[in-house]
Parts: structure tokens; C-alpha cells; sequence
């Protein structure tokens, strides 16, 4: 996993300090709400043709590496 993850930059003097795929300014969040909002792998790579499908996939990988250290509150629908 940690090989797929160096494929993810964190520098205070790019972004504001955001994750970024490394070697451009396209923040690890951004692939993700694509990815969230139904946008296929292939219009993303179409649309930033920088990025490589392990770049994609370190993205995910990021955020689930996330998941497990943070508590992130969701609100429940009424009747569930």
C-alpha cells in the first residue's frame, strides 16, 4: 500500500499544503468528489490527461488511509 501512496505529495508551498498527485497541483480531494458525484475513471483521466489510473487508485487509497484515523460525523435520515 505505501508504494501506491508515494504517489501522493503533501507540501505546504503547493496547494496550500492540500495532498496533491504528485508532480501536479490536482488535489487528491478534487479526484475524489469526481469519483463521489458518479464521474467514470475514464472521463477523469480524459479531462486531466497528466494523470495515470494509479493516480486514481492512490486517491482511494489516500482516503481510506484517512477513514481509518478520523471519525467524520454523518447525519442520519429520519427513520433510519
Amino acid at each position: 500500500m505505501n508504494a501506491i501512496l508515494d504517489r501522493i505529495s503533501i507540501d505546504p508551498n503547493v496547494c496550500f499544503g492540500k495532498p496533491c498527485i504528485k508532480g501536479t497541483r490536482i488535489w487528491v480531494s478534487l479526484i475524489l468528489d469526481f469519483l463521489a458525484t458518479g464521474e467514470s475513471e475514464a472521463s477523469i483521466l480524459a479531462n486531466y490527461p497528466q494523470l495515470k489510473p494509479e493516480d486514481i487508485r492512490a486517491a482511494l487509497a489516500y482516503a481510506a488511509d484517512i477513514a481509518r484515523e478520523r471519525i467524520v460525523p454523518v447525519t442520519q435520515a429520519a427513520g433510519e
